[in-house]
Order: C-alpha cells, then sequence, then structure tokens
C-alpha cells in the first residue's frame, strides 16, 4: 500500500476531549502540522494527548489561543504509531477549529 497524504479536522463544538485522528492498524503516521483556529473573536485554550492503548500523554496541557488567530503547534513531526488516537480539548465550546496534517505509511 503506498504512502497516504491526509488532513484531519474537527469543528470542537463541546467541551470534552474529541477524536482528532486514529491511526490505522499497520501504520505509523507522521503528523506535519497542528493547526489550531480561534473563530469567535474569544481567546480560548486548548488541550492535546495522545492515547496509546489505556495510557494518555499530554502534548499541550491548557495551550493559549488567541482572539481570531491561528498557532501552528508543532515545531517538529510527530510520530504517531498504530492504534494511536490524538485528542483535543477546548475549555470553552464553539470557538476552535483544529486540522493536523500528515503522511501514513503502510
Amino acid at each position: 500500500m503506498p504512502n497516504n497524504y491526509k488532513n484531519a479536522k474537527v469543528d470542537l463544538t463541546a467541551t470534552s476531549a474529541t477524536v482528532l485522528y486514529t491511526c490505522p492498524e499497520d501504520t505509523t503516521a507522521l503528523v506535519k502540522s497542528i493547526l489550531a483556529s480561534e473563530d469567535s473573536g474569544n481567546a480560548d485554550t486548548l488541550t492535546v494527548t495522545i492515547t496509546s492503548g489505556s495510557s494518555v500523554f499530554s502534548l499541550f496541557k491548557v495551550k493559549a489561543i488567541g482572539a481570531n488567530t491561528t498557532v501552528e503547534l508543532l515545531t517538529e513531526p510527530l510520530v504517531v504509531q498504530e492504534n494511536e488516537i490524538l485528542k483535543v480539548t477546548a475549555a470553552t465550546a464553539d470557538r476552535l477549529h483544529v486540522v493536523a496534517s500528515l503522511l501514513e505509511i503502510s
């Protein structure tokens, strides 16, 4: 199976942890970018985690996102292994959009 470029996107309409991306079986993903955009005119915060089995690891804990701004969260690619899950949580509903750009390698 060839390499597959993808994006994953979510509109955070609630304040619960929301799945942004789940890495498929027999695949490794290189996440090149995670953009967080605030579109309500109110600053907010975002938490990003990666889940591996029953373990949850914090990537960004209460990361500030300014009003009407877009923030690139990554400075280097992030490796996500098979069955690992990237989740994002907004402090306030209906303010943040998150888009990840990635390469799946099978």
